[in-house]
């Protein structure tokens, strides 16, 4: 099946309330999860089509114990998912936990993986890194984990819902890296 575009995200945390307290600073203007989940949903379908590829970069859903509700969202969300792990998406061992495990994935999720677009070779992980592979030949790095509250170093970046360039959706390698053209982008 070919794609049309490329997506990366991160950071959707359907249904945690944690996520709408002023004490994580994730600047979410919604009264209750449902409204966050709703306007996440929509957001995302805004921009990716049903071919199109995304790649979640962790913490997709809070509450993995409600399989139904989490298997509604993942099946509602427009394209071919790819899950990058995040520290929400395991149980207290590390294993996957079997929610997300029994999802339709593109790809079986993992840690970390690396793809290339717009002929850049690109690392992706739940975590900022100081160094990647390849980032001394002018790789990139996209993160998450840190809702937009992390500065990139060189040429990575957090791609998550909360950063402010990201309108809570989504976003093209194009989009996230369109402030790095002077840097051989």
């Amino acid at each position: 099946m070919a794609y049309t575009q490329k997506f990366y995200t991160s950071d959707t945390h359907f249904g945690h309330a944690l996520m709408l307290s002023e004490t994580v600073n994730c600047r979410r203007p919604f009264a209750t999860t449902r409204e966050m989940d709703e306007f996440l949903i929509s957001a995302w379908n805004a921009v990716v089509r049903p071919d199109d590829l995304v790649f979640h970069l962790g913490d997709f859903s809070f509450g993995l114990g409600d399989e139904q509700r989490v298997r509604s969202i993942f099946y509602r969300l427009h394209g071919r998912k790819r899950l990058i792990i995040g520290n929400h998406d395991v149980r207290k061992g590390g294993d996957l936990h079997p929610t997300l495990a029994g999802l339709d994935w593109d790809a079986p999720p993992a840690h970390a993986a690396e793809t290339t677009d717009e002929g850049q070779r690109v690392y992706l992980s739940h975590y900022a890194h100081r160094v990647w592979p390849a980032a001394h030949k002018g790789a990139a790095h996209f993160y998450g984990h840190s809702h937009g509250s992390l500065e990139g170093l060189g040429r990575s970046r957090d791609v998550g819902v909360d950063c402010a360039d990201t309108g809570f959706a989504p976003r093209t390698f194009r989009q996230l890296t369109g402030e790095w053209k002077g840097n051989g982008f």
